[in-house]
């Protein structure tokens, strides 16, 4: 017989002291810390321990004792149930002030750097309806409330478009209004799920994997243009035709409507073959004049004016004077390095997906860059010594790598070919604050900027601008 789990204790009059790392809140029981989500500092809550370790514990909120007076009330009717947005409780400018504390712990605390200057988070000036960007789940598998559970009833319809429950991959909570994109992503989206409904359309089953619908993307840019792209399990042409039809005809402004049909075990698209039912394939996003092309499978950054702020201080930190060469790593779409080459002789840019720099190379001919080159492949790969005595030894390197942050082959090579400058871009600042310790013997931290890409989660970006000794 197996031994008995014990149980964990139920703790009353917990003070909610600060926010950690990951967003979640804090509080102390003696030497205990205990991580705890739904809270803001100053609330005064009972909880139950739902892990206990050594040096830590998490736990759930059972009740509240006392309510802080920093805590707002969410707007969005789907908040505590739906992942996002977590951050709603808590005013934007408190957001403000824990984000920029954590870039500077983590930077500090994990990469023991010293920084020069440090300047203030540059805020969003869009709280809501900020995102250019979302993807929706469908399921035959909707998030239950408790009530629905307790009545036994047997539940008319099991279907869901929305977002994944956290910690419940088969689980989706209907989406009526979310306050990340613009309402006409909305209109959309529920229109897609009515038509759904009403033609009795099979949503996708994750566990056994089948049903008709299985994603939905919707992208906007600021110039007004959308894309609609639905992804299929199931290739029943009859169907997939009449539900593009219809958005179609109750859409027009669409500018790119598509959809894949993908039987993959996984939801990425990026080795799908991609179909145009209507419009163009690609949406099109400017800045300060330049053209961008996105599409279906391009990186762009998900808040567009932000996106203009945070590559706006990556070029004031590169000190550019139109004589450098410039080395844009993890390009993308060539979004930094095209932004840039105004003020470079020559920008190199390389990144991973082949597709991404197609788009890259197009960017830079429809705005009569002729500056640019870019290359795709595995940067670990790509960056070598060779590879850098073919195209000159870079004066300023740009890096804006994925969340694990650069490999350590990478670092290596950037270290061997000793840019004066180095302007690291990031979306996970501790991933950045290990590659800068691995620098720092030859690298001074000038500069440290954060920028609020996404309001109302813990989510932050940070420029940071090295310099050689």
């Amino acid at each position: 017989m197996s031994k008995r789990q014990k149980r964990l204790p139920h703790i009353e009059n917990v003070h909610i002291e600060t926010i950690a790392a990951e967003g979640k809140a804090i509080a102390k029981i003696d030497d205990l810390v205990v991580f705890i989500e739904g809270v803001v500092p100053g609330d005064v809550v009972n909880i139950q321990l739902t892990k206990k370790r050594k040096n830590y514990c998490e736990a759930r909120v059972q009740s509240f004792v006392k309510k802080s007076d920093v805590r707002c009330e969410a707007f969005c009717a789907h908040f505590g149930v739906c992942g996002g947005c977590k951050w709603q409780i808590l005013p934007y400018a408190n957001q403000l002030q824990y984000k920029q504390q954590q870039v500077i712990d983590q930077l500090t605390r994990i990469g023991h750097l010293q920084i020069e200057e440090t300047l203030p988070i540059a805020a969003s000036q869009k709280t809501e309806f900020y995102r250019n960007k979302l993807e929706f789940t469908f399921s035959n598998k909707r998030w239950l409330t408790q009530e629905e559970i307790a009545s036994n009833e047997k539940i008319a319809n099991p279907n869901a478009l929305g977002f994944h429950i956290p910690g419940l991959f088969d689980k989706v909570v209907n989406i009526e209004k979310c306050y990340l994109q613009s309402d006409e992503s909305n209109e959309i989206r529920n229109f897609i799920r009515e038509f759904a409904y009403a033609h009795n359309y099979t949503f996708f089953d994750i566990r056994n994997h089948n049903g008709l619908l299985r994603n939905l993307i919707i992208r906007t840019t600021t110039t007004g243009e959308i894309m609609v792209l639905v992804a299929f399990y199931e290739n029943d042409t009859e169907k997939i035709t009449a539900l593009l039809e219809a958005v179609k005809n109750q859409f027009p402004q669409i500018t790119s409507l598509l959809y894949v049909v993908n039987q993959k075990a996984n939801d990425t698209i990026h080795d799908q073959e991609i179909h145009c039912y209507a419009g163009r394939e690609y949406i099109v996003e400017t800045m300060e004049g330049l053209q961008f092309k996105i599409g279906a499978k391009s990186f762009y950054q998900t808040n567009s004016e932000q996106a203009h702020t945070l590559y706006s201080i990556a070029r004031s930190f590169a000190q550019l004077t139109g004589n450098e060469i410039v080395y844009d790593l993890y390009t993308g779409t060539g979004t930094i390095a095209n932004f840039v080459a105004a003020q470079a002789a020559k920008v190199i840019g390389i990144e991973y997906v082949p597709e991404a720099i197609v788009d890259a190379k197009e960017n830079s001919v429809q705005n009569n860059i002729h500056n640019t080159t870019f290359y795709a492949g595995d940067m670990k790969d790509i960056l070598t010594d060779e590879f850098i005595a073919v195209h000159g030894t870079p004066d300023v390197i740009i890096t804006d790598p994925p969340r694990a942050g650069m490999h350590p082959s990478v670092v290596e090579t950037i270290l061997r070919c000793a840019p004066k400058r180095i302007v690291y871009v990031s979306c996970n600042p501790a991933t950045q604050a290990r590659d800068i310790q691995l620098m720092s013997e030859q690298y001074a931290v000038k500069k440290s900027q954060a920028v609020d890409m996404f309001p109302h989660t813990h989510h932050v970006e940070n420029v940071v601008v090295l310099e050689k000794k």
